[in-house]
């Protein structure tokens, strides 16, 4: 099998005894590619044709499980294999020889002359760990050309180190917290799962601050007296920040990491020390779960409802979904943890296929904040404002009693929208169907699909009026303007993926919140969950009603679950916490289940609805989705799909449609939408489907298996 975007697995001649899943390069057309040996040969090649595949040095395996794995999620997915397989090679230098690293102890020989500076340079090499000319000059505060003058008299002693410094081990019992009698129960389950070494689910399913991270850590603690890996899969890169200073606190040593924002050598090293044993835990992004483990004693999802896990383009997955099964190949038990599960999760607890561990009460002193709905139908400020005053006479009273407030709001920039006010054109992405947003720090109209953009026109491009352009609607920014306004004494920030360069700038803006350098901070979904606050007590949400209505099925789960989450940052501590949620459709059910804090009401209702309408976690979905430059090509491959249905009982396909982004980076997109019973073998179903369809080549067709959203 070949890391690249063909079918299936090729014939070739192997020097060595056949193993699955044993690395090699292999002859592709006029280039050498990395390949990994998947089985015995289909035949029907001469010999003298076959090529020959060659082991790389030190004849590094995949494990099997990880290979039994990629063909389940290529057959699940209706993917290309060699993509699946792609993923698992991310690290191609991982496989290249090591380089050995010069370090220095202390020599036999001695200096003519002794002066301090080489005095303190020689006594910390007699300590005998070995260190490269930084490490000493830094140690010793003195320059290099101290260190260099004591290697050329041979006083310090060169010695080769492996190319990357190993990972510490996580100590199991480095500092272990007292555990409540709920959070006690359930870490007694999840501990006697890694014991058991069996496969199995788990929903740890706890409200917001109820300890469940403290509670997770119990059974990675007993995976490590197992000896065993664990891989803890986060949604953001951002929640990292807290999340690693907390495992430090608790395992005496940050866990190996995996993610985007790794450098090319640091990906080298994590993936070696995984495929060796040597990274004992790994936190990481949904790519994490592709990594050659050598023991996967324990797999965890953290916020395990977010949509971040489902990977949207490439080889389209859903990693908690993925991640059940990864376990499942590795037979070992995985955990999914949220405070607002998603409804898929919630009704397989519901049902015990999956063991639900529940924790009903936040840790410590700390209670459930009070939410509040503020009606902005009668508590409206002036015209262009979008603080009501109830809410700026509480961000006063929390801003004097020396406390923290957070406002959110879902929607970067500026103003979602910017119009003529004279002839009503809107300003659109030349390449998308959607608004341009007015980033007016940067003073650009941006994209958020594409990432086009260009500068703020000083006259409408349709009608050429100057000085009618209208920014509509509030964005983080906005909100910030009118907030200072208000409160210009106070210290403010902005949280949002465009004033945040990297999770460096993320993790800056979290521990200014911790060492309370920041009074009010104003952030987009990202800061809405796994950041904990002492002193933050007052949460304010600017636009309680966004993304209540996006059309699709999940709409109302997404924005109950974003507002429960968001509403979860205050009062974490001692003191009392207080929601404030502006609404214009206070009777919402999304509304009323926020502030009489039922939950389960909420979600039991979602449940009727869903199972009224066949829909997941009681029906199939999957989308076709059709791409391309030609507009009239693409619509004529949705007529195609569209006359060659198969007819199926329990099986209903709508569409073709425009997509509601009917045009993405300057293609025209169509979808079609299957929808078919629990019972039915979707996968098999659109397989003969596609086989009786000749698709256009300027068109780009997608499947996607399990859609979480409908764009």
């Amino acid at each position: 099998m070949l890391p690249l975007p063909l079918a299936g697995a090729f014939d070739y001649h192997l020097t060595v005894p056949l193993r699955r899943g044993l690395i090699v390069t292999a002859p592709i057309g006029p280039r050498q590619s990395l390949g990994v040996v998947w089985g015995a040969a289909a035949g029907g090649v001469e010999e003298a044709r076959l090529k020959q595949a060659i082991p790389l040095r030190g004849e590094p395996i995949l494990p099997t499980g990880l290979c039994d794995f990629i063909d389940w999620v290529a057959q699940y997915t209706l993917s290309l294999p060699g993509m699946v397989l792609a993923m698992a090679l991310r690290s191609r230098q991982a496989f290249e020889p090591e380089t050995a690293r010069i370090a220095y102890i202390r020599g036999e020989g001695a200096p003519k002359k002794m002066t301090p500076p080489r005095e303190r340079v020689l006594d910390i090499a007699a300590h005998g760990l070995a260190r490269s000319v930084p490490q000493l000059a830094e140690e010793a505060n003195v320059t290099p050309a101290v260190v260099r003058g004591l290697i050329d008299c041979g006083a310090l002693a060169a010695v080769d180190l492996p190319e990357f410094d190993p990972f510490p081990v996580p100590d199991a019992d480095y500092a272990r917290v007292v555990l409540n009698t709920e959070q006690d129960l359930a870490a007694h389950v999840l501990k006697g799962a890694v014991k058991g070494r069996r496969f199995g689910v788990s929903l740890l399913d706890g409200i917001t601050g109820s300890g469940k991270t403290e509670t997770y850590f119990e059974a990675v603690a007993e995976a490590l007296r197992q000896g065993r890996q664990s891989l803890i899969l986060l949604p953001e890169i951002a929640l990292t920040v807290q999340f690693l200073d907390r495992f430090a606190a608790r395992f005496g040593v940050r866990p190996a990491e995996w993610h985007s924002d790794l450098s090319q050598r640091e990906r080298r090293r994590v993936y070696r020390a995984v495929m060796r044993g040597e990274a004992r835990v790994v936190v990481g992004a949904r790519s994490a779960l592709f990594l050659p483990f050598h023991d996967l004693g324990l797999v965890i999802v953290d916020e395990e409802h977010e949509q971040a896990y489902k990977q949207e383009d490439g080889a389209i997955y859903h990693a908690r979904d993925m991640a059940v099964v990864r376990a499942r190949f590795e037979k070992c038990p995985v955990v999914l943890a949220s405070a607002t599960p998603s409804l898929e999760s919630y009704v397989n607890a519901k049902n015990g296929r999956y063991a639900h561990l529940r924790l009903t009460r936040r840790h410590g002193a700390a209670v459930l904040p009070e939410v509040r709905l503020i009606d902005m139908r009668e508590d409206r400020g002036d015209p262009g404002t979008f603080l009501s005053p109830t809410l700026r006479g509480a961000l006063a009273t929390t801003i004097e009693a020396g406390e923290q407030a957070m406002l959110f709001l879902n929607r970067r920039g500026y103003a979602p929208l910017t119009l003529c006010g004279a002839c009503g054109h809107k300003l659109v992405c030349r390449q998308c169907s959607a608004w341009l947003v007015e980033h007016r720090y940067r003073k650009r109209l941006v994209c958020h699909h594409c990432g086009y953009e260009t500068a703020l026109p000083t006259e409408c491009p349709e009608c050429h009026a100057q000085g009618t352009l209208t920014a509509c609607g509030p964005g983080v920014e906005r909100v910030m303007e009118e907030f200072k306004l208000i409160f210009p004494d106070a210290r403010v920030a902005i949280a949002s993926s465009d004033t945040m360069g990297g999770p460096a700038e993320m993790q800056a803006a979290i521990r200014a919140m911790m060492k309370r350098e920041i009074d009010v901070l104003i952030g987009t979904q990202i800061v809405a969950k796994g950041h904990h606050f002492p002193q933050l007590t007052l949460v304010g949400v600017v636009d309680a009603d966004l993304g209540g209505s996006d059309g699709d099925l999940r709409a109302r789960e997404r924005t109950f679950q974003l507002l429960h989450q968001v509403s979860g940052r205050a009062g974490r501590a001692e003191k009392p916490g207080l929601v404030l949620m502006q609404t214009r459709n206070p009777k919402d059910a999304v509304m009323q289940a926020l502030i009489a804090a039922d939950r389960d009401a909420f979600y039991d209702q979602e449940t009727k609805y869903r199972q009224a309408a066949h829909a997941p976690p009681f029906g199939r979905l999957a989308a076709i989705i059709l791409s391309g430059h030609d507009g009239d090509k693409v619509q004529e491959a949705g007529r195609i799909l569209a006359k060659t249905v198969p007819a199926a009982r329990s099986v209903k396909v709508w569409g073709p449609t425009p997509a509601f982004y009917s045009l993405l980076r300057g293609q025209t997109r169509e979808r079609l939408l299957v929808q078919a019973e629990k019972s039915v073998d979707i996968q098999a179903y659109l397989r003969a489907w596609l086989r009786l369809s000749e698709i256009p080549k300027q068109v780009r067709l997608v499947v996607d298996v399990d859609p979480v959203s409908f764009f």
